[in-house]
């Protein structure tokens, strides 16, 4: 009779379980087809899958302490996965699935095995309790009861673990009792003088307790915070397998919707991210606006979008109505206004995100319908639109102005057959007083070289990337067409950007439209002239730089990896490496002006740029290196900010080197 209550009572936990995964994956369904391709490149998948899901890689990296934790509870748990299946098999089939029917050469092994993972699970548990009692993240919801009760179920798990076999060892039932040390300890510990007779009692009542904590479990499981479980390993395999340093494209048909105001206007890769966040805090620990106090936290931006998705989910699919709004705020499942318009794009959610959730593009995708579809836009950004449209640069200033930086430079203009590079100087480079400066280091540099380049002057128009990351994807989608049609007429192949802004867009925002570029910033174009001798440099003739201190770009760095050339150049004209500081490439802080934040006023919190000064004068430096004209900007103001201007000088990498020339 024991054995049909136990298959009854299996069968519909194992049956509810899979209806109510059936429910909540269902819903991935209404979102929109996904521009990439998620499931190319197999064999390339599966090994990261094996390096950042099994290997847990971003956990343990990044200095973080109880990432060493997480893996081991990780890893026991995979190996406890193949031990609970077995018992849930035990128990509707006892005479024919159990492995004591293995060879004693294979089941003594396992055993082992299972038992300590069942260990290392436990202890895992207890530190990760400890943790959220002594020492919480930096966020409320680590100590939130599912994260007590998810806890709670697997040590009762492993407790009716050792109790179970312990009962069993005591009866002289368990074949592998040699093999199990706590078990063993357990057994002489608590049952040694439990009649024979008894122990029956026992092994029954932990058999039961394992089997009903491991059906809870298994059905809390879908409905917890901890669905990352089962949503987790896929994510990391649908992955991107490039940088993710570019937003989609739109179809700009009469009649589309564009951006996304309604959870179903997401792609289903952008709600399985939802289902997939393991709410770890790492993206919100690494997050400039969320360090200095801004509205905007990226893990919350994460769990409103999926808490959206289960609440309208059912209906959207009834009869496609929501009630509960995607952009508004103030109320769970709803992201506010501010929080996209806080965002600097910088990338560093992305990077630390263990399962690899594409925040940017989805704060970025929720920013084009506040513009595109509502016009609800910051006041301060509706001048800089009409600027853009009318006269292609931030300012509205007259093309005709884009040339004064080159007055007593032989600077020549881009011809058609004869030109090898277009020095595409940019609208700071072109316009901002201080920026100019370095298009002059930069010319002269090029001159040095040899090197066959021109500029496009008056013609040269905006590459468009703040009005992508801004959501004005109409405005940049026009600006794009124009620039092509006028590189096309030129025969434009291979440019020269000083910003890293303009780089990226070329490299990588261009290629969307079938554009092949070969683009290539002035901190690598540099260091490649070095190295092949088209510099004469004289280290000794450099000025003296004092301590100087290297910052990485996020739009140079993280998304497009470029780290060491402006490190080799700067040693190459110093004669040493530069001084670094504590988050530096890879995990770089934002110098503040990325994602369009150049043109807004920081209203909350702390000023980003300040931040990033304040950890650079940590290093006593004379000089601070930039490669990119925001960053230029944001340090030489934060450095006024703090009253440091007489002490400290911020060179772009053109600079340093245009005065060691010869």
């Amino acid at each position: 009779m024991l054995i049909y209550i136990s298959t009854i009572i299996f069968a519909a936990a194992i049956a509810l379980f899979f209806w109510s995964c059936y429910r909540r994956f269902r819903l991935l369904t209404l979102g929109r087809p996904e521009p990439k391709n998620r499931f190319n490149d197999i064999g390339k998948r599966i090994g990261g899958v094996l390096y950042y899901a099994f290997g847990q890689r971003c956990t343990v990296s990044h200095g973080y302490r109880f990432g060493w934790n997480h893996l081991v509870l990780f890893w026991s748990f995979m190996i406890l996965l193949i031990a609970n299946t077995e018992f849930l098999l035990e128990g509707l089939f006892p005479d024919s699935i159990s492995f004591s029917l293995l060879p004693p050469g294979v089941y003594h092994p396992l055993a082992v095995l299972i038992e300590i993972a069942s260990v290392l699970a436990l202890l895992a548990v207890c530190i990760a309790v400890i943790r959220r009692l002594a020492f919480p993240p930096s966020y409320m919801e680590a100590r939130s009861v599912d994260a007590f009760i998810i806890l709670s179920l697997i040590a009762l798990l492993m407790l009716a673990f050792f109790g179970l076999h312990a009962s069993e060892i005591a009866q002289g039932t368990e074949k592998a009792a040699n093999f199990m040390p706590v078990s063993n300890f357990v057994a002489s510990a608590f049952f040694s003088d439990v009649p024979a007779g008894s122990l029956n009692g026992y092994i029954d009542a932990f058999w039961w307790l394992h089997a009903i904590v491991l059906l809870v479990f298994l059905n809390y499981l879908p409905y917890s915070k901890h669905m990352h479980i089962l949503t987790g390993i896929p994510n990391v395999y649908l992955r991107s397998l490039t940088k993710v340093n570019t937003q989609p494209g739109e179809d700009f048909k009469k009649g589309n919707e564009f951006g996304v105001g309604r959870i179903d206007q997401f792609t289903w890769k952008n709600l399985t991210d939802s289902y997939s966040c393991t709410e770890c805090g790492r993206c919100s620990d690494n997050c400039p606006a969320t360090i200095t106090g801004k509205m905007l936290n990226p893990r919350l931006v994460i769990h409103n979008m999926k808490i959206n998705l289960l609440v309208n989910g059912p209906g959207i699919m009834k009869n496609k109505e929501t009630v509960l709004p995607l952009i508004k705020g103030g109320i769970e499942g709803s992201v506010a206004e501010q929080v996209l318009w806080d965002c600097t794009t910088c990338g560093a959610c992305m990077e630390v995100c263990p399962v690899f959730i594409e925040h940017v593009v989805e704060i970025v995708d929720m920013r084009r319908n506040l513009v595109e579809m509502k016009a609800k836009v910051p006041e301060e950004l509706i001048a800089l639109f009409e600027n853009i449209e009318q006269r292609s640069n931030p300012w509205g200033i007259a093309p005709g102005d884009r040339t004064k930086w080159t007055a007593d430079l032989d600077v020549k203009p881009f011809e058609t057959g004869k030109t090898e590079y277009l020095f595409y100087v940019g609208c700071f480079g072109s316009f901002d007083a201080r920026s100019k400066k370095v298009s002059q280091a930069i010319s002269k540099i090029l001159n040095a070289s040899g090197i066959s380049w021109g500029i496009l002057g008056k013609e040269e128009l905006c590459c468009g990337d703040s009005m992508r990351r801004l959501g004005n994807e109409f405005v940049f989608d026009r600006m794009t067409l124009e620039n092509i049609r006028m590189f096309k007429e030129k025969g434009i192949k291979k440019v020269i950007t000083q910003c890293p802004h303009c780089y990226n867009t070329f490299k990588n925002d261009y290629r969307q439209y079938g554009v092949e570029l070969e683009v290539v910033h002035h901190t690598d174009l540099i260091y490649d002239m070095i190295k092949s001798g088209k510099l004469n440099l004289d280290v000794n003739d450099a000025k003296d730089f004092g301590n100087l201190v290297f910052h990485d770009s996020c739009y140079l760095g993280r998304y497009n990896g470029i780290y060491e050339a402006p490190r080799n150049v700067i040693a190459s004209v110093t004669g040493r490496a530069p001084i670094e500081m504590e988050r530096r490439k890879d995990r770089s802080f934002c110098c503040g002006a990325g994602g369009g934040r150049m043109w807004m006023e920081e209203d909350t919190g702390n000023l980003i740029n300040v931040e990033r000064v304040k950890e650079a004068m940590k290093k006593d430096p004379k000089t601070i290196c930039v490669c990119c004209p925001y960053c230029m900007t944001m340090f030489e103001d934060g450095i006024k900010g703090i009253k440091a201007d007489d002490k400290v000088q911020v060179l772009d990498l053109a600079e340093i080197v245009s005065r060691a020339l010869k």
